[in-house]
């Protein structure tokens, strides 16, 4: 009886295996270059790592089968991109605007707002929230950077002339502060919520990565019965409540005040700020809420769920992603003396001229500083992957990939290509030279993704970045405590290293 029970059961596999990789869509994927396919489990490549063997692993693949390779587990079956010249046939059609199923995990927190939405309620929101993104937004934003630049400065001069600082978890506090004053208007800090926040944040994203690697904790049913998915539910009603008090509280300040200050996003006068004393003239800043409610208010467009998808959205888009990106900015300028001081040199010679208070147009001439955030951005992309699900036959450079397959684009491998990128490794800011970067394939550069479903919040996350780094830059001497070389990075939802990443301030007299 058992010999039957097997032989039935050895059938059933091999008839499973036949039926995935027999069947148009796996004869097709299976012309792809990869790994060995084992029956019914797939590629091994991946399965039982740990996060950092996991990054370690994607990266061998990249170089062993490039430009593009395919994986199996059981019946999902993954494309991997490494070269631009697909990333742009990918980004660039509106046919493959929808995210993978890797998305589906990020659907407890962020359900479908912006980030992980598709199709005509993708195209609604983007549409609606393109305003609050507006130059005249972003100028009333410069204020709030200001203030956190300064705030940096005053916590790193406190603690002596010189001072060593765990970058990503000094720099984090900076930035959740900052996206909340933008995108809701109020200040952690003042809501006396910051290390409670803080911490529900960062559990969050790490029950999720720990999700990730398990499959056996996909089903949602399952995974709450984990003690993982237990501090995941528990971190995830924090935060949830606070952006829904926080929504709360505004709409009232607007019914409280006859909805005069939404009234005033629905003018297309509103959208033209051009001077500083414009700016100094208005009683209160548009927060990117603000643009929300006067959608709901005036046009009926989302409603209370919505609205708060897309504040839990940007918190988590523009917070994390910009913390790193400094973190690996000062790091770079740390190890290369010679650019660090050039980049001084230009910040100085603008912060001296306004005494330390500059504005939009200052920020915009530090045109060296740019550079040197570009460059770090190739080097150590803040979103290093990207994936998007395949709805019809999508036709490569050299390979069809049939429908319903996950196509996965390595943005930091794109960025470290030699064949775009002589001497990848190297730092050099004047890559970005505007004759050089003519020249160059236009998706060998995608640290905010690119075409139609870019990144929203790219010009944002620039002005903030020149600002902070700008502050640190007029008031500190960096010098690097930990090297680059050495950083062991992890997988994760943004780029992250598995140690600190340590520098020392040095105060400048």
């Amino acid at each position: 009886m058992l010999f039957f029970i097997l032989i039935i059961i050895a059938i059933g596999l091999g008839i499973y295996h036949i039926s995935i990789h027999y069947s148009r869509h796996g004869r097709l994927l299976n012309k792809f270059p990869g790994p060995p396919i084992f029956p019914v489990i797939g590629t091994l490549e991946l399965l039982g790592l740990s996060p950092t063997e996991i990054w370690n692993k994607a990266r061998y693949l990249g170089r062993t089968y490039y430009p593009i390779n395919r994986l199996w587990l059981a019946h999902y079956r993954s494309v991997n991109i490494f070269n631009p010249y697909d990333a742009e046939i990918l980004l660039s059609n509106m046919k493959h605007i929808e995210k993978s199923h890797l998305y589906d995990f990020l659907h407890p927190w962020l359900k479908t707002g912006l980030l992980t939405s598709t199709g005509k309620k993708w195209q609604t929101r983007r549409k609606m929230l393109t305003p609050a993104f507006h130059f005249s937004v972003l100028y009333q934003f410069v204020d709030i950077f200001m203030e956190q630049g300064n705030n940096l400065v005053e916590n790193l001069k406190s603690q002596g002339d010189e001072s060593v600082q765990n970058l990503v978890h000094f720099f984090t506090k900076y930035t959740l502060n900052t996206i909340c004053e933008t995108a809701m208007g109020t200040s952690l800090l003042e809501t006396n919520i910051d290390d409670t926040y803080r911490n529900a944040l960062k559990n969050v994203s790490k029950q999720l990565v720990y999700r990730l690697a398990r499959p056996w904790l996909f089903p949602t049913w399952i995974f709450k019965l984990f003690p993982s998915g237990r501090s995941f539910m528990e971190s995830l009603s924090i935060l949830h409540n606070f952006s829904s008090k926080i929504i709360k509280e505004k709409k009232d300040y607007h019914e409280k005040t006859g909805n005069e200050h939404l009234k005033s996003l629905m003018s297309a006068d509103s959208q033209l700020i051009s001077t500083d004393d414009d700016l100094k003239s208005r009683k209160k800043r548009m927060a990117m809420l603000d643009h929300l409610i006067a959608a709901q208010r005036f046009g009926d467009q989302i409603n209370d769920d919505g609205i708060r998808e897309e504040v839990d959205t940007f918190i988590f888009e523009g917070h994390d992603t910009t913390a790193m990106a400094i973190c690996f900015t000062i790091l770079m300028l740390a190890e290369h003396k010679d650019i660090q001081n050039r980049a001084r040199k230009e910040v100085d010679e603008i912060f001296n001229k306004k005494n330390g208070q500059i504005h939009m147009s200052e920020i915009q001439r530090l045109n060296y500083l740019e550079q040197c955030i570009k460059e770090t951005l190739r080097l150590y992309p803040s979103v290093p992957f990207i994936s998007r699900e395949i709805k019809e036959d999508l036709q490569l450079t050299n390979y069809l990939v049939p429908a319903g397959t996950s196509t996965h684009l390595h943005i930091y491998d794109i960025h470290r290509d030699v064949n775009f990128w002589p001497n990848p490794d190297k730092f050099d800011p004047d890559r970005f030279l505007p004759e050089k970067m003519q020249i160059r394939h236009p998706f060998s550069y995608i640290p905010f993704s690119g075409g139609p479903r870019n990144c929203i919040g790219q010009k944002f996350a620039m002005l903030e970045l020149k600002t902070l780094v700008g502050h640190l830059l007029h008031n500190f001497i960096f010098e690097p405590i930990d090297n680059s070389q050495d950083i062991i990075f992890t997988a994760d939802l943004v780029l992250r290293a598995a140690t600190p990443i340590r520098v020392k301030f040095i105060t400048r007299r």
